[in-house]
């Protein structure tokens, strides 16, 4: 009766590290988006601010490019079973609009980045909170 009490304990153990072991499996950073794709994931972000922007001051869309990305952390996690990535880091926008062509240093921009289950292609995740019961609601746009 003791042994069977004891080889219980003993694998209800190993049962909790295994299922500790799990949950902290990480995605390998290896796979994580290059500059091209990070590039283009800003220029998604900022069309979006930009395109917001322009609507409600009634201007025209100004041309931008972004360069000197500077990641200077990546987090790897899991959203809706899927790898993906945290990154935050500084990048340089230049922005022309009409006649003003303007620089930007030091922008700080924090992202989440999705590649796709067949491997293919990225994503830019957006978190959005719903108000209703506060849960955390993702958004996907495809990156080119």
């Amino acid at each position: 009766m003791k042994q069977s009490w004891y080889s219980s304990i003993w694998l209800i153990g190993i049962l909790i590290l295994f299922l500790s072991a799990c949950s902290s499996v990480k995605p390998p950073t290896e796979f994580a988006p290059d500059g091209q794709t990070v590039t283009q994931a800003l220029i998604i972000q900022l069309r979006q601010t930009q395109n917001r922007l322009n609507q409600r001051l009634k201007l025209p869309e100004p041309q931008f490019s972004v360069s000197q990305i500077n990641i200077k952390n990546i987090e790897p996690v899991y959203v809706a079973n899927l790898a993906a990535y945290h990154l935050k880091g500084t990048y340089t926008l230049n922005l022309k609009q009409s006649k003003q062509s303007i620089t930007q240093k030091n922008n700080l921009f924090d992202l989440f980045l999705q590649r796709q289950a067949e491997g293919k292609t990225w994503r830019l995740l957006t978190q959005d909170i719903d108000s209703h019961d506060a849960k955390t609601k993702w958004s996907s746009y495809l990156i080119e």
